[in-house]
This record gives structure tokens, sequence and C-alpha cells, in this order.
């Protein structure tokens, strides 16, 4: 059976695996990224270092076996700039989670420019103005940084699924002209654009020097990894935050930016002959609301632990919570809104907190679900979901109840990495879509357990919650982007 290597550079880690033709992930090797924050609303991470982590740990997955394919995902908007004559990174890769060209962002709109920090364009920007001095630079997501390193600096490519999330493109999905006169950055400075599957160059920094056949962002990945092939798949992803990918046809949008429903368009995957467009929502804070029940808040041990002490209660006691530790993000884009506890009695319990915090995550991605519905006009009767918190059947139960789909759970917990391994077979001519789509099991199946009535009630709670969440520091509200 057909192996291929995937290297998977995410949030926080960097992993490699061998998949399947049958989807099966094997000899994964993980190891944790380093990730600082110097000041307050900054990321950056090294490119050095997940340079030579990628080498590593797929050597180590490879464990002296030859493979003929490599395929890369990868956290999209992380941004690397590169020193042209050298080939080495020039200071930190600014994640996508950093917000330090909020202003630059704000001042560019009163030209007319709509871009958002949380894209790689005035990433660029920054980098280029604070740390070049005099010297040549290429500018880079981490599919194209990664190509460059792989390959000896023979490819320096970026797919379609990346570059769509850059503020760099336009609809036609080539350089807009208008943004690079803008940010004083040349087309010459920027990876060539091409397809999620191909022939990219032989990775000779890797043992068997494998041809590189896909690269592709991590939630469109996700998506594909969840055999997410035809119209009206879709999925969320809970991690940090939350994420919705859905397909939608071959037809692009109208505009790169967000739309009144609150989510944005992305590209699912491309070929040569054709690209496949889709939608994306996102919740800003998932997770990171568990993790803080146990790091800050110290009243979970442990977060496996939180489903089973929710199910312990018959109810929530009357407490809610709205997780907006960022802000809200889809369908409300309100960076003002903070997180909050409503309904605390002097009988709510360490129980009742934990309960209340599941119970918000999973209705805020019942938000991205309306907000998908809002802007296709169609509900999905089915939702893919992968992640850590798809293991907390607690949260799943309550998205299947709240939002009255079927939610379906990711047999690989994980299925980014998936995701672009079969994308490579898919690429290769190993399987068709109709077996891509052909292997998707779930793990668990959840349908709703309470009627439409008492659905539409819990939910109408739940918006006059995040109302009273809303703009709780108004002038970050103000701002939009």
């Amino acid at each position: 059976m057909v192996k291929v290597l995937v290297i998977d550079v995410g949030t926080t880690s960097l992993r490699t695996s061998l998949v399947s033709t049958s989807g099966e992930v094997s000899r994964l090797v993980q190891r944790p990224l380093t990730v600082t924050s110097p000041q307050p609303g900054e990321v950056e991470l090294d490119p050095v270092e997940i340079a030579a982590l990628a080498i590593a740990c797929a050597t180590e997955t490879l464990a002296g076996d030859i493979v003929p394919y490599v395929a890369i995902t990868n956290q999209r908007a992380t941004t690397v700039m590169i020193d042209r004559a050298t080939g080495e990174p020039i200071g930190p890769a600014l994640g996508w989670q950093d917000l330090r060209t909020v202003i630059d962002c704000l001042v560019l709109q009163g030209s007319g420019l709509r871009l958002a920090p949380n894209q790689s364009a005035t990433k660029a920007q920054w980098l280029r103005n604070t740390l070049a001095t005099d010297r040549d630079v290429l500018f880079a997501t981490l599919d194209g940084y990664l190509s460059h390193v792989l390959t000896a600096g023979t490819s320096f490519v970026t797919d379609h699924s990346n570059v769509a999330v850059t503020g760099f493109v336009d609809t036609a999905l080539d350089y807009d002209e208008a943004v690079l006169d803008a940010l004083g950055i040349r087309r010459d400075q920027l990876a060539q654009i091409v397809p999620t599957t191909g022939q990219f160059g032989r990775a000779t920094a890797l043992p068997g020097a494998p041809e590189l056949v896909v690269l592709i962002g991590d939630q469109p990945s996700s998506l594909f990894g969840q055999n997410g092939v035809r119209p009206g798949d879709t999925k969320i992803t809970f991690g940090t935050g939350s994420m919705l990918d859905q397909v939608r046809s071959t037809s692009g949008p109208a505009v790169m930016n967000r739309f009144d429903s609150g989510c944005f368009p992305t590209v699912m995957r491309s070929t040569d002959n054709e690209i496949w467009w889709g939608l994306e929502g996102i919740c800003l804070s998932a997770g990171t609301c568990i993790d803080w029940l146990r790091d800050d808040l110290r009243i979970l041990d442990d977060v496996r632990d939180s489903s089973a002490i929710a199910q312990s209660l018959p109810d929530n006691g009357g407490v809610s919570f709205v997780p907006a530790f960022m802000g809200l993000g889809t369908p409300q884009w309100d960076f003002g809104a903070r997180g909050a506890f409503f309904g605390l009695t002097r009988g709510s319990s360490r129980a009742h907190l934990i309960r209340a915090v599941l119970e918000g995550i999973a209705h805020n991605a019942v938000d991205l679900i309306d907000a998908a519905t809002a802007e296709t006009g169609v509900r999905p009767d089915v939702v893919r979901v992968d992640g850590g918190m798809s293991r907390n059947n607690f949260m799943v139960q309550t998205l299947a109840d709240a939002s009255g789909c079927r939610i379906e759970v990711s047999a690989e917990a994980e299925a980014t990495t998936r995701g672009a391994g079969l994308l490579a077979h898919y690429g290769t001519g190993a399987l068709s879509l109709d077996d891509v789509a052909a292997l998707w099991s779930p793990a668990q199946v959840f349908t709703s357990t309470i009627d439409d009535a008492m659905r539409a009630t819990r939910r109408d709670e739940w918006r006059g919650f995040v109302e009273r969440a809303a703009r709780t520091i108004p002038d970050l509200s103000a701002v939009t982007f």
C-alpha cells in the first residue's frame, strides 16, 4: 500500500506522519513549537526551528523507509521574511494571531483598502519596514517557506488555499497590484501561486528526496481529511478556537472581503483544471476556555474530566457562559465583547461553571452553522467535527441539540494530517474523489434529544446572553476589518 509523508505545521506543534490510501495515519512524530508573545497581541514563532523540526521529524517518521511523495499542510497567514541571497529567514515569523498591525490596517481603510491584521499582507510590510534594512527579501506563508527550504531554493510556491487568506490577492487569485503598491511590496518578492495538488519539486532536504505534491492550509485540509469533498459538506474543527468550513462550488466570490453573514470566502482545494471555493466561519475562543478552567481558575484537574462533570448535573442551574475572551467572531465580529457568566448564585458550583462553559462553546459553534445557513440559504443536515474537543461527548451532544444537525465525529481527532495525505493520493491518481468520500466512517454520531420548541427557546436565551456580553469595550467594538 502506497503511503505519503505529511508535514503538518500547527499553531503550537509540528507533526509528521505517513498516510495510506485507506486514510490510516501512522508513525506520528510530534514536537512543540516555540511560540512567544513579546508584547500583548504579538505572536512570534522561530522559522529556523520550524524548518529544522520539519526535517528532523520527517526523518524520524520515515525511519529509513523511502516514500515517493510529501505533502505540506500548515497554519495559514503566518508570515516569514527570507533573505533572497542566502535563503535564510530574517527575524521571527509573525503568527496568524499576531495583531501588531491593527493600526496599519485602520490607516489603510482610510484609503479604501480593506485588510485585516490576521492576514499576511500587513505582516509582510511590518517585517520589511522593521527588519529588512537594505536587503533584498522574499515574503512567504509557511507553505512557501517550507517549499523553499525543502527543495534547496529550487521551488518557492504557495497554493490557492493559503494565498486566498493573505490579503494579497484578488478574486481571480492573482496578486492584487493595488495592494502591492499600497504596501510597497513587489510581485517578485512573493511565492509563485500554484494549485493545491501538482508537482512542485523534489524535497532534497528529506531522505529519498520525495516529490512535493500538495500544499494546503490547515482548515481546508481538515475538511478533506473528514472526506468533505462535495458541495455542502461541512465541518467544524474545535481547537483553541473553532472553525467551520464548507465546500461550495467552482464559482468564485464577487469580493474577497467578509460577507454580511460574517463568513469569509476561501479555497477548499484546487487542481490545474479547477478551483473549489468554500466559506469559513470563526469562533475566537473554544478549547482555550477549557484550558482557562484548568490552568487559571484551577477548578478542573484534567480537561478530559469536563464531560463527565457536566453530565453529573441534571441541568446548568441557570448558569450560562459566553466564550468571548478575544471578542466575538462570526457572525458578530465584535472585538470589544468579553467573556461573561450569567445567572450565578450562591448555589452555583464548580460543576455548574464547567457545564456552562461547554454549553457556551457549543452554542457559539451553532452560530457558525447559522451564519453559513444565512450565507447559502441551505442548512447542512450533517456537520462533521474534529479537534480535541470533538472527544467531549457532552459538548458534542449539546451541539447536536442546539443545532438540530446530525453531528458526526471524525475517527481521526486531528484530521488535518489525514486530509493532506488523502489529497496527495488524489492528486497523484491513486484515489478518486468518490474513493475519498467513501472512506468516511465516523467514530460517533450524535442527534438531537430535544424538540424544535425547546431548541428555539434555548437559542433565544443564548442570543440574549451574547447581546449582553457585546460591546463591553466600546472602542474595540467600533473597530472592524
